[in-house]
């Protein structure tokens, strides 16, 4: 059995060991947490490249000593030649969600690297980019064994990726790799080599995105150079609830972060005293519902929707929404799911600066199309816009709805917990499920992680969507569930659908906890 970690000297937990122990260095190098996380995402990147990549986007939640917390918006707009006509010129009734249409949205990953990368200096950074990406280069040119997950995914996505360019020719040579097949990806180490000689800026405006807005649009991609120029990563206030055990912090839109703060704050109003029974997961499931209602209606670019997403964290309107919660019936679902392939990390050193740090393509391996020269795969997040009216309709400039929400709280006995996951539309529903394990109800960190889950709605690679629970839920709890109303399919005991969850905190007392998911292949790194 997994047992919670601890530590003083700081801590790394991701969802690939590797990119855990590339954090764990720069940490025991005398680097922060922040500079930490920089070295892991650029790591996991490279290790993980079916969850993510630098071709993605990314979204930073950071807790600094004596300060309100932060976040970084790294997530790029739709591309001046993204419109309605273009798609329609081209024949396509939605936007293609495989291949260079697909890839419409600029990649915001690297532009938050840099904000977050000054945001270190500012708590005493001095760490240089390229030691930061130095394990990221060595990964990707040396090469590392394929873990089981890619293995799986690339399968299952076969049909759609292998003839999108540049697929198979950076990821699967050979055909579809087999577990612990070496991986090389000698573009992309030059490509991070070029980063760390001409600056992270060079991905947007220099040679290297001169390189990238020439292949994009040479495959076919509505993307072009100028998009690149134009766009940079924010500093945002995050959305944040105060619940009883303290405030807890995520992502503004266009992320689900406020969805996740609402199940959290509809829940405590419940009045459930106990973990993994009928109340919990009867009244998370509800919870749930609640939140989505709101998001699904609402949810898009921050300019257009304006601030209706602040109400729905106010005591008024989650006291309203916790007594629409029938606790003994389940209310009709499905609305529309939300996809989504990411992976989530964390880390906290010790001297109190903690970060909680999303990164994501999308669907696996994103778009599929890797920018020739580069090896670069890029993201399909664009696929989310619609082509028709509604609060995610397509615009050029236009930010597109994110599931991706990294979340952090300050609790009232001191610590600070940052704790995420990737899965998509599960993203909300795991981060409620390991929270009020752990902090609500006391569990063990590592016991919530570990413990069974479930899933409301469609996840990535999964079309359905009633309610999943993971097999090791005991019978009669599933029964029970069925009885008020549940669509219940019952799934493996440790189901990548689930997501890939994980928690880093710090206490007043100096001690760094961390759990990893045993449904991933990460770890934990400390010092």
């Amino acid at each position: 059995m997994l047992r919670t970690r601890t530590c003083l000297g700081g801590m790394v937990t991701a969802p690939h060991h590797l990119a855990a122990e590339a954090g764990a260095t720069i940490l025991r190098e005398g680097g922060n947490a922040i500079e930490a996380m920089i070295a892991s995402a650029a790591a996991v990147a490279v290790v993980y490249p079916h969850m993510n990549g630098i071709g993605g986007d990314g979204f930073w939640v950071i807790s600094r000593p004596g300060k309100e917390p932060v976040g970084v918006r790294a997530c790029g707009p739709a591309a001046a030649r993204a419109t309605k006509a273009f798609y329609e010129e081209h024949g396509d009734s939605a936007i293609p969600t495989r291949g260079p249409r697909a890839a419409l949205t600029v990649a915001g990953a690297i532009s938050g690297w840099a904000e977050a990368h000054s945001l270190a200096a500012e708590a005493g950074g001095r760490v240089p980019i390229a030691r930061l990406l130095e394990d990221a280069i060595r990964h990707a040119r040396d090469g590392v064994p394929v873990t089981a997950s890619q293995v799986h995914l690339t399968q299952a996505k076969w049909s759609e990726l292998k003839d999108v360019p540049g697929f198979t020719a950076t990821f699967a040579s050979d055909g579809p790799p087999k577990l612990a097949q070496v991986l090389k990806q000698p573009a992309l180490a030059s490509t991070l080599q070029q980063l760390v000689d001409a600056g992270l800026d060079d991905f947007y405006r220099g040679d290297l995105a001169r390189k990238l807005g020439a292949g994009l649009e040479a495959t076919g991609s509505p993307l072009s150079l100028k998009d690149l120029e134009a766009f940079r990563a924010k500093r945002v206030t995050p959305a944040t609830v105060r619940l009883a055990v303290g405030d807890i912090y995520n992502m503004p839109p266009p992320t689900q972060g406020a969805s996740a703060l609402m199940i959290l704050g509809v829940f405590e109003r419940l009045g459930v005293k106990k973990p993994d029974g009928f109340d919990h997961i009867h009244g998370l499931v509800e919870s749930t519902k609640r939140a989505f209602i709101h998001r699904n209606a609402h949810l898009g670019d921050p300019d257009r929707m304006g601030d209706i997403w602040k109400t729905w964290l106010e005591q008024a309107t989650l006291d309203r929404e916790a007594a629409a919660v029938d606790t003994a019936s389940a209310a009709p679902w499905p609305h529309t799911a939300k996809p989504g392939d990411t992976i989530w990390m964390g880390a906290a050193d010790r001297h109190g600066n903690v970060v909680s740090y999303i990164q994501s393509i999308y669907w696996e391996f994103g778009s599929g199309l890797v920018v020739p020269d580069t090896g670069v795969v890029w993201q399909n997040r664009g696929a989310s816009f619609t082509l028709h009216p509604g609060p995610n309709e397509l615009e050029p400039g236009r930010l597109p709805f994110h599931t991706l929400n990294p979340s952090l709280a300050r609790l009232n006995d001191g610590r600070t917990v940052a704790y995420g996951t990737m899965g998509g539309e599960g993203q909300p529903q795991t981060q409620a499920a390991i929270f009020t394990r752990h902090v609500l109800f006391g569990q063990d960190m590592q016991a919530a992680v570990s413990a069974p889950r479930w899933l409301l709605g469609r996840t990535w690679g999964e079309d359905s969507t009633n309610l999943k629970v993971e097999s090791r839920f005991a019978p009669e709890l599933i029964d029970a569930l069925r009885k008020v109303g549940h669509d219940v399919e019952v799934v493996e005991a440790y189901d990548d659908m689930m997501g890939h969850a994980g928690m880093v905190s710090i206490g007043p007392d100096g001690v760094i906890s961390g759990a990893t998911d045993p449904r991933a292949d990460g770890a934990t790194a400390s010092l």
